[in-house]
Order: structure tokens, then C-alpha cells, then sequence
């Protein structure tokens, strides 16, 4: 299956973490959602970047680094050269220049005008995340800004992104890709949400106005209370918890300082 079958360009398709210490980082997150790992650079080569896989499935990985940018998210494109030269031209920063990163693809770090720090992915042999949206996978990416308006014409002119009224200023789409899915890997997709406003298949990623500018991962969990008091057994610290009409949430800081969000799914009466 090519990529293209998976992650059109201007979706969100992989995340990672970076840390100083892997070894607690692969305790802390096998304990909490039953990750299991496989490291994916070939012996004897420098670095490492262990591939989270649950049931099977790469969900996400974990490689050295100083942890200053917490949880990473990844945007498919076709070209990272060309996408890097459009973050410029929309006025976002280059911060990592695009290059190789091994057989897996090609990968570039950038910063959209108001500071949230991402990554490129043109895949080659790691198309993206294999599972999702199940309890212990990555399930959504939401961008955090002080300035939504702007942060918007951004990501419209680089990756096509777009709101509409009718779906709620908090979600974000790709036109078309609810159409690409149910031609491809999802083929019940409209049929399974025929409840939701038109437009909803579409949806890549969530919208949130805050004072900083930053990225936000959350994590598909079964039972929140039960994933909180299970990161706080090995060694997290819960920031915060909400309710909203569909999730109950935990901000969650993991032993080496990472945050990121658990959420589980509540469906209305």
C-alpha cells in the first residue's frame, strides 16, 4: 500500500517523542499504553529511534534528544524540499533543513508565524502510523495559538487546511479526505458517520486559541481515571483533567517532563 493510500499531503501521519533518557521513556509509555518497541536504525549505526508498536502496528517512537519539543507531530507531503520553501513563503521558519532520514522518508523541523514547532514527513518505506484512534494510539493533533486567524491563512496556504462554520471553529480539514478514505483504507466511513455535520470525514486535526503557540498530542484511552492513576504509578504527574461533551481528558506530564493529553471517548445520550 503507497503512502498516498494512507496520508494524502496537509494530513498529520506520525508522532515522536525525543528524550534523554529512552530507557524510562520506554517504561513510562509500554506501562501506559502498552507499547512495545523495535528499534529501527540498523546495527551499528549512530542513534537510535525505537518504534512504538501496538498490536503489531507502529503508533508512534521514542529517540534521544534533549526533550525541549516534547511530542513531535508529523505533516504528510509529497515533496519536503517543496513543502520547506512554501513554510518560508507563508512566513513560518525553517528550523531543521529538510534531509534524509535514512529509507524511511525525508523530514523537515519548522515553526508556523506564531512559534508551534512540526515536522515533514515525505514518506519513502515508513508511510506513518499504522494505528490509530483505539485505546493506547495516537488519536489527534491540536494546534494551540495565540492568534487562530493567522495560524490559519498559514496552514491554508501551505497544506490546504480549512474551517468551516458549519463543523465548529475547533476542526480543522483537508477538503476531499473523507472521499480519499472511503475510496481507500475506510470504505464505511460516511455510512458510519452519517450523524456528524457534512464536512466531518474530513477533519485532520483540532483548533484551540491559548496564549502559547504549540502542538498538542493526545492519546486514544479506554478509561481516564484508570490511564491517570496508571501514569502516576510510573512516575507521571497529572496537570489537569476536563470533561467536554464527547471526551473526558487528562493533561499528563510524563518523569522526564513531556506533556501531552489522554482522552476518552464519552458518546452523548
Amino acid at each position: 500500500m503507497t503512502n498516498d493510500r494512507i496520508y494524502p499531503e496537509g494530513v498529520p501521519c506520525w508522532v515522536d517523542l525525543a528524550q534523554p533518557d529512552t530507557t524510562a521513556a520506554r517504561a513510562f509509555y509500554g506501562g501506559l499504553f502498552g507499547w512495545e518497541f523495535t528499534e529501527a536504525m540498523p546495527p551499528g549505526a549512530p542513534g537510535s529511534y525505537l518504534i512504538a508498536t501496538l498490536d503489531g502496528k507502529d503508533a508512534a517512537a521514542l529517540t534521544p534528544g534533549d526533550g525541549t519539543d516534547g511530542w513531535m507531530s508529523y505533516i504528510a507531503c509529497g515533496d519536503a524540499d517543496a513543502a520547506a520553501a512554501s513554510v518560508e513563503e507563508a512566513g513560518g521558519s525553517i528550523l531543521s533543513a529538510p534531509e534524509d532520514a535514512g529509507p524511511g522518508g525525508r523530514s523537515a523541523t519548522c515553526a508556523d508565524p506564531q512559534g508551534a514547532v512540526f515536522r515533514l514527513w515525505q514518506a519513502r518505506r515508513r508511510l506513518g502510523a499504522q494505528i490509530v484512534n483505539v485505546p493506547g494510539a495516537w488519536n489527534f493533533s491540536d494546534l494551540h495559538t495565540p492568534e487562530p486567524t493567522a495560524a490559519l491563512r498559514f496552514y491554508g496556504e501551505v497544506f490546504g487546511w480549512a474551517v468551516d462554520e458549519t463543523l465548529g471553529a475547533g476542526m480543522i480539514r483537508v477538503p476531499g479526505y473523507g472521499d480519499h478514505l472511503a475510496a481507500t483504507v475506510d470504505p464505511g466511513i460516511h455510512e458510519r458517520q452519517e450523524f456528524a455535520p457534512e464536512g466531518f470525514a474530513d477533519v485532520v486535526a483540532g483548533l484551540t486559541r491559548a496564549d502559547d503557540a504549540r502542538w498538542w498530542i493526545r492519546f486514544t484511552v479506554d478509561d481516564r481515571d484508570d490511564a491517570a492513576a496508571r501514569a502516576e504509578s510510573l512516575g507521571g504527574v497529572i496537570r489537569s483533567s476536563a470533561q467536554t461533551d464527547w471526551t473526558r481528558e487528562a493533561v499528563i506530564e510524563d518523569p522526564q517532563g513531556a506533556r501531552f493529553i489522554v482522552s476518552q471517548l464519552v458518546v452523548p445520550d
